[in-house]
């Protein structure tokens, strides 16, 4: 089921953002009377899921989920219809244009998939304000794996600052170490100041290892305390389900052992992998003692319900006229934090191509319950992701037709529909393979965790 909710919200996202794309391109062509022949949501080689024609434009729905199109007359597209190229150019077709309203047609979906992430951040900072967790009231510190604590951080330590620029927000810590790369986090460890170099091999570890799963591997993670750790969403046939654990159980104790932390309780049930342990647990105010077989990756199998009281969360609620500047500017935040990510995939060193993920990564960032906010959110974000790809200057991509226009228009002069059927080719067998890589990517990264 929790697949099926991600499934569900994925498809839903993708719809949303392909039929408002491609829109744009349609707009803008009707805009300056240019025949659009064909209107899809996802690609319909063969045959169509759904479709009717209204005027002079067939609209439909295809069934492969990859993207959507507008087949506009007069201009050479993954169509390839080389027929009607031959034929002399007519007066309501793409070629016939000025350049300069061909080239606002094509820019069009790009334009309206930026404008459609503002419009959405606005909306969701209105409708829901913002909550975050300031980085000094992580009052419990950090949780460091090997990687964290091989540069010399440790459980408890709270981070404050990188590169002595004090860190507002406790979820923005790894992606600023990520994408700008300061070279010493600033924390307090034990009631004293201290400096921790980061190392230069720091990063392309960090990728290297969120390359074998669906997205980044955080190396840094909030400190919970133990107590009180009720259970949650129990998982089938687990041996939490076996004994008749409970959701809103309390864990009292794990073979009569208390615990401060909650990563303590997880690191000694990695050591009783595959053991019989006693749980001793509270429920209605009565203590019961479980005796249960771990899992070999010492799991038990429940969901915890960790106290989150202790933390001093801040709230920020905007008006309409607050949150449409705070919408745009968290709108254009996302986007240089994109470019940023965008520009791993080519540094030598941190080599972030190992990292692409295709439709199974993207997928997978969605929750697995239905929360319109967390929707909503990925929704903007995958709005800028599209324009951003769209952009590129590469053949069978809008950036490709933009390269080509620009051409003309500073040098006069029209490449020949020879050249422009060639470079349409190439680009396609680019993005195909592309997505091939990208998904063949996924299914190294499902293989290996198995």
């Amino acid at each position: 089921m929790d697949v099926l909710v991600k499934i569900g919200q994925f498809l839903l996202s993708l719809s949303i953002l392909v039929v408002l794309h491609e829109l744009g391109h349609f707009v803008f062509a009707k805009l300056f009377k240019t025949r659009v022949e064909k209107f899809y949501m996802f690609f319909n080689p063969g045959f169509s899921l759904f479709k009717f024609k209204k005027g002079e434009t067939e609209y439909g729905i295809g069934w492969i989920p990859l993207g959507g199109y507008v087949k506009i007359s007069g201009m050479i597209d993954e169509s390839m219809d080389k027929e009607q190229m031959a034929m002399p150019p007519k007066p309501y077709e793409f070629r016939s244009k000025p350049a300069w309203q061909r080239l606002l047609i094509m820019i069009g979906g790009v334009l309206v998939n930026f404008i459609l992430a503002f419009v959405i951040y606005t909306a969701v900072l209105f409708a829901w304000g913002e909550q975050y967790l300031p980085a000094e009231n992580a009052k419990y510190g950090i949780v460091c794996d090997s990687l964290s604590e091989s540069i010399g951080l440790k459980d408890g330590d709270i981070i404050v600052a990188l590169d002595n620029q004090k860190v507002e927000r406790f979820s923005q810590i790894m992606p600023e170490i990520i994408l700008n790369r300061p070279s010493s986090i600033q924390v307090i460890r034990d009631g004293v100041n201290m400096d921790v170099t980061i190392p230069t091999s720091y990063i392309p570890a960090l990728i290297e290892r969120s390359s074998k799963k669906f997205g980044v591997d955080p190396t840094i993670s909030l400190r919970y305390p133990f107590h009180p750790t009720k259970v949650g969403k129990v998982a089938k046939d687990s041996p939490a389900k076996l004994v008749g654990l409970q959701k809103d159980d309390e864990i009292v104790s794990v073979n009569g052992l208390n615990f401060t932390y909650f990563d303590e309780y997880k690191e000694y049930l990695a050591t009783q992998a595959g053991q019989e342990i006693n749980l001793l647990i509270s429920r209605n105010n009565q203590e019961l003692n479980l005796k249960l077989t771990t899992t070999d990756e010492g799991l038990i199998g429940f969901q915890p319900l960790l106290d989150l009281s202790g933390f001093k969360y801040e709230a920020v609620e905007y008006t309409f006229a607050q949150a449409v500047p705070a919408g745009i500017g968290k709108g254009f935040k996302k986007l240089n934090d994109y470019l940023k990510q965008f520009g791993l995939i080519f540094d030598k060193d941190i080599k972030g191509y190992k990292s692409i993920g295709g439709f199974g990564t993207i997928g997978s960032i969605f929750p697995s319950v239905w929360d319109w906010h967390a929707f909503w959110e990925l929704t903007a974000f995958l709005s800028i992701i599209l324009a951003i790809m769209n952009i590129l200057p590469i053949p069978a991509l809008d950036g490709g037709h933009v390269l080509f226009l620009m051409y003309e228009i500073i040098t006069g002069r029209k490449p020949g529909d020879k050249f422009m059927e060639y470079a349409q080719v190439t680009g396609m067998v680019l993005l195909f393979g592309l997505l091939i890589f990208a998904n063949a990517n996924d299914v190294v990264k499902w293989v290996s965790n198995w």
